[in-house]
């Protein structure tokens, strides 16, 4: 039996168990486990053949794709480390993530070799380079078909880049053990793994496999999540791969697929699709649509009431999870309106005083923390990873940085990171309050709140709205609207209309950008 749980080693004994049901379906490819297995295998092989050992990163830099997939897997069967690269990322942050990680390898997509050869000669240990393509392909073609790969171990490292919307990314260094356990065995409802060699077996005994839908970036460690879950229970990840997030080819998507769920990352993406879905409701059948998701960035109550309207008789559901800390929390949505999300999180879970590791009261404001089974830290930074995985009373946890509060019936409040947290006469506000307060107006399609300086308070909320379509709204309208909803002092003394507000890859607000954006429009120095 073998008892060390690494990812690649379970793609193959699920691959061996049910070689010919479907692994993964895109837009534009489908692959069998049989087939996913055979083509990371013939992809490790060539890594291999080029000097990438154990250990080594290895870049993917790509939109989403079946090959991101096979180098994902790849990387893994011969103990090397898939680095997930923006392909966002301007040449600074580029060689950032490239130097920081010091990758030896990189698979990539043909229109991100002009970026990278633009950083290569900083890159001394940069020495493979695969375009996706035909190169690629004669690659696979040329290797090994054979799993003759060293003995792998629970040990062996996965590492996730962090978004970076406050500050340059950090990898964030996870066993394949703890990541698996913490993050990839949702789908098994978190049953005990009692051998690689059980998942297989329970691939092959179940007759219906969950066919698991995500639509954000592979380069996100929640999609790769999703990924992980599919595999690890044997069923199917479908990958949107589309290179533009359009509405309507993610409802085709569902439906072709036949998908049991679909992933979408906040009101980025869940809006558009709802409104998509409500335009033309006869369009799409969707008889397997069982649950909607929502993850990486909150839902406002807006989108939550068209995402209601949109798919009657599914489940809504958030998922609250971080690259510090996996899957923690979950909450299927009841109706209940709120401003701040909740969550019923894992028994490993909960709020502490981060000075003394306290665990806080009901209702007393604290930082999420969690232990069990965690990250190692920060990849090259040690003094971060002391900082953000303390030791209280002899166990270890991670507290990645939201203030959150615990509620009588048990459930966890998220209240926002105090990296963004505004001080404004003393007084602490979470932009993320404010932000839900403004998108609860009629319309409002989108806000981002930061804080920008004041000779009066220090700092200063402001808001960055974009309106809808042929929608219209006063300064003081919106600025009254907030009253209705959130105290006197978390009401933005300027709110500043946008065609567009700053977001992620995954639909968070970037802050950085926002803050820059909104000094810009009000003449105020950095």
């Amino acid at each position: 039996m073998t008892l060390d749980i690494q990812l690649a080693t379970i793609l193959e004994t699920v691959a061996d168990a049910i070689p010919h049901r479907m692994a993964v379906i895109t837009n534009h490819a489908e692959a069998t486990y049989a087939q996913l297995d055979q083509r990371a295998t013939r992809l490790a092989n060539h890594l291999a053949s080029h000097g990438v050992n154990a250990g080594d990163h290895v870049a993917v830099h790509s939109r989403n794709r079946m090959e991101w997939v096979e180098a994902f897997f790849a990387c893994f069967k011969i103990r090397a480390v898939p680095i997930n690269v923006n392909y966002r990322y301007v040449e600074a942050e580029l060689r950032h993530v490239y130097g920081d990680s010091e990758c030896v390898a990189v698979i990539c997509e043909p229109e991100y070799v002009g970026a990278i050869e633009a950083i290569r000669g900083d890159l001394p240990q940069l020495q493979h380079r695969l375009v996706i393509g035909k190169e690629y392909e004669e690659a696979l073609a040329a290797a090994s078909g054979e799993r003759n790969f060293d003995e792998r171990s629970s040990d062996d490292v996965y590492l996730i880049y962090t978004g970076g919307t406050t500050g340059m990314p950090k990898g964030v260094v996870w066993r394949h053990e703890d990541i698996t356990i913490s993050a990839l065995n949702v789908g098994r409802q978190d049953a005990p793994i009692e051998s690689v060699e059980a998942l297989g077996t329970e691939a092959a005994e179940r007759d219906a496999a969950a066919r698991i839908m995500a639509c954000g970036p592979m380069m996100h460690g929640g999609t790769q999540w999703a990924l992980g879950n599919a595999i690890v229970s044997g069923g199917v990840m479908i990958l949107y791969s589309d290179p533009r997030f359009d509405p309507v080819s993610v409802l085709d998507l569902v439906e072709r697929s036949g998908a049991n769920s679909v992933t979408f990352m906040g009101d980025a993406m869940a809006r558009p699709v709802a409104e998509a879905r409500l335009a033309e409701p006869d369009r799409w059948s969707l008889p397997d649509l069982v649950a909607v998701v929502n993850a990486a960035a909150g839902l406002s109550q807006s989108v939550r009431t068209q995402l209601r309207e949109a798919f009657p008789g599914t489940f809504l559901m958030d998922n609250y999870g971080a690259s510090e800390t996996g899957s923690t929390g979950r909450r299927f949505d009841d109706g209940e309106a709120g401003l701040a999300p909740r969550f019923e999180c894992n028994a490993d879970t909960t709020v502490l005083d981060e000075q003394t590791g306290r665990k806080c009261e009901v209702g007393e404001i604290g930082k999420l923390a969690s232990t069990g089974h965690i990250p190692l830290g920060y990849w090259k930074d040690p003094e971060k990873t002391a900082e953000t995985f303390p030791t209280f009373d002899g166990r270890r946890w991670v507290i990645p940085g939201d203030f959150a509060q615990i509620e009588p019936d048990g459930s966890i409040t998220l209240l926002g990171r105090g990296s963004v947290c505004i001080n404004s006469g003393g007084e602490k506000i979470h932009p993320e309050e404010v932000e839900a307060a403004l998108k609860e107006h009629a319309a409002v399609f989108d806000a981002a709140v930061v804080g920008t300086p004041s000779d009066r308070w220090g700092e200063q909320v402001t808001a960055i709205v974009r309106l809808r379509d042929a929608a219209s709204a006063s300064i003081e309208d919106l600025r009254s609207h907030c009253r209705s909803h959130v105290a006197d002092y978390k009401v933005p003394k300027d709110v500043l209309l946008v065609e567009t507000v700053p977001r992620t890859e995954v639909g968070k607000v970037d802050y950085r950008a926002a803050s820059a954006l909104a000094r810009g429009l009000l003449g105020v120095a950095d």
